[in-house]
């Protein structure tokens, strides 16, 4: 699972935050993810839910992205 949310991230969202700002993923950007911090439980949550990524550079500075995903929580389909 979180090699799944790795890929995603990479694919859709922005290398342009400034540290320790929080800014929405945008699609088609990628991040550059040296340490992921903490992310956000998604596996209670049922629909879209908004997740955030705490992560550090390839230049040790940390960075916060949000973005959306659908929670694995949602019972029966």
């Amino acid at each position: 699972m979180k090699t799944l949310i790795a890929l995603f991230l990479t694919a859709a969202a922005s290398s342009t935050f400034a540290a320790e700002s929080v800014q929405p993923a945008q699609t088609g950007v990628p991040l550059d993810v040296a340490k992921t911090i903490s992310i956000t439980d998604t596996s209670l949550a049922c629909g879209i839910v908004p997740v955030e990524l705490v992560y550090e550079d390839s230049k040790g500075e940390r960075h916060t992205a949000t973005y959306q995903v659908e929670g694995s929580g949602c019972m029966g389909g």
